[in-house]
C-alpha cells in the first residue's frame, strides 16, 4: 500500500474549491491502494496533518477539528523523502515517508509551480505537471504565445502590467474592439473578471484585475460570441488521452466564480453540442496546447467554438476541479474512467516520470 500525500487548502482565493476537491479526491481514491496523508494548509499559510472525517475537509470545519491536527511540513531533505511532523508536548519530531503526493491546490502557491518546485527539491513524486508547465500554464500570456507554434489559435488579447495602465486605453483602442474581457494573467475559477462594454469601463476593470494577480498584470481579450467547450486530458505526450467534448452555458453573462460555484444556474453539456468534426479539431488542439505547454499528467483545456466553426483556445489549468461538479472528472467518466482510476492513472504517472528523472 502506498503513502499517498493529498495537500488541500492553501493561500489562494480558490481556497474553498480546493476543499471541495481534496475531500472529493480523498474519499474516492482506493483504500486497498493508498493509505491518504492528508495536509491541510490554512489561509495564513500554517501546515497541519489532518486525521479527521473528509467531510469536515468539504465544509472548512477540519480547522476546528484540533484533535485531529498535528503541525507537520514537507522535508527538503532528499533522505527523508517524506514529512516531518512535530509533537508540541514532547519537543519531538517523527519522519513519515510518502510515495507520492496529490497536490489539489488550485491557484497561486499551489498550481502556479511553486509548491511542484518544493516537491521536487525534496525528491518526492507527485500528480500533475512539473515546475515549467505549472508556471506557463498560470501565467495565460505564456500559454498562448506557446500554443501559437503549434498553429492553434487563441482570442486577441493584449498583455497590461499595471505600470503600464495608463497607455491601456490606446493599446486596447488599436488592437481589439469592445466588448473585452479583462481578467488576471495568473489567476483561475473566473476569480476577477470583468465584462467591458465601453473604453469607460476599462481603467477600473483593470484594477480588479490587478487585485487578483501576483504580479499585477491583466489580459484584455476580445469577447467572442459562441459556445464554451472544455475538453479533459490525463497521459503525457506520447500517449494523451483527451476526452469528449464538454459544454457550458452560463447562466449569466459570462461564467464566473458566483456561477461556477455558488449559483446553480450555469447548463452543462455533455457530450458538447457540437458536430464529430469539430470536436476532433477541439480535441486535437487540446492536446497540442497540453504538448506546447510541456505538461504531464492531467489539465483540463477550455476553448470557444464561433458561430462560423472556429475554435479559439481560451486557457489551460493543470489543476482542474475535482469537486462532484467539475467538468475535468465528469468528462473523463462519461469517457469510460472511474474516479478511482483517475487517481491511479495519475500516481502511476507521477511515479513513473519519477523513475525515469531518478533511475537508480
Amino acid at each position: 500500500m502506498k503513502n499517498l500525500l493529498v495537500l488541500f487548502g492553501g493561500k489562494s482565493n480558490e481556497h474553498e474549491i480546493s476543499l471541495l476537491s481534496a475531500s472529493n479526491v480523498c474519499s474516492s481514491a482506493d483504500a486497498d491502494k493508498y493509505n491518504i496523508i492528508k495536509i491541510g494548509i490554512t489561509k495564513d499559510g500554517s501546515w497541519w496533518l489532518y486525521t479527521g472525517d473528509n467531510s469536515k475537509i468539504a465544509d472548512g470545519s477540519w480547522e476546528s477539528d484540533k484533535a485531529n491536527l498535528t503541525p507537520a511540513i514537507i522535508s527538503p531533505c532528499t533522505a527523508h523523502h517524506g514529512i516531518v511532523l512535530f509533537n508540541k508536548s514532547s519537543h519531538t519530531y517523527e519522519i513519515k515517508h510518502i510515495d507520492a503526493a496529490f497536490p489539489v491546490l488550485h491557484g497561486s502557491n499551489g498550481e502556479d509551480g511553486t509548491m511542484q518546485g518544493l516537491l521536487t527539491v525534496a525528491g518526492i513524486p507527485f500528480v500533475g505537471c512539473d515546475t515549467y508547465s505549472s508556471a506557463v500554464c498560470m501565467n495565460k500570456t505564456a500559454a498562448k504565445i506557446l500554443s501559437a507554434t503549434r498553429d492553434v489559435a487563441s482570442t486577441p488579447f493584449v498583455t497590461v502590467k499595471n505600470y503600464e495602465k495608463d497607455s491601456a486605453l490606446d493599446s486596447v483602442r488599436k488592437t481589439l474592439s469592445y466588448p473585452v474581457f479583462v481578467k488576471p494573467q495568473s489567476s483561475g475559477s473566473s476569480v476577477g473578471i470583468t465584462k467591458v462594454k465601453s473604453e469607460s469601463e476599462l481603467l477600473a476593470a483593470l484594477e480588479i484585475a490587478f487585485a487578483s494577480d501576483i504580479d499585477a498584470t491583466a489580459l484584455v481579450e476580445q469577447a467572442v460570441v459562441g459556445k464554451e467547450i472544455e475538453v479533459a486530458i490525463i497521459g503525457r505526450s506520447d500517449n494523451l488521452f483527451t476526452s469528449v467534448c464538454g459544454e457550458i452555458e452560463p447562466g449569466r453573462e459570462f461564467y464566473d466564480y458566483e456561477n461556477k460555484y455558488k449559483e446553480d444556474t450555469a447548463k452543462y453539456y455533455a457530450p458538447a453540442r457540437i458536430d464529430e468534426a469539430t470536436s476532433d479539431k477541439v480535441r486535437a488542439a487540446a492536446a497540442d496546447v497540453f504538448k506546447a505547454c510541456g505538461c504531464l499528467g492531467l489539465a483540463r483545456c477550455d476553448f470557444f467554438v464561433t458561430e462560423s466553426g472556429e475554435v479559439l483556445f481560451n486557457e489551460i489549468n493543470t489543476i482542474p476541479g475535482f469537486t462532484q461538479i467539475s467538468m475535468y472528472s465528469k468528462l473523463l467518466i462519461l469517457s469510460g474512467m472511474t474516479m478511482s482510476g483517475i487517481i491511479d492513472e495519475l500516481v502511476e504517472l507521477a511515479l513513473t516520470r519519477y523513475k525515469v528523472v531518478h533511475p537508480l
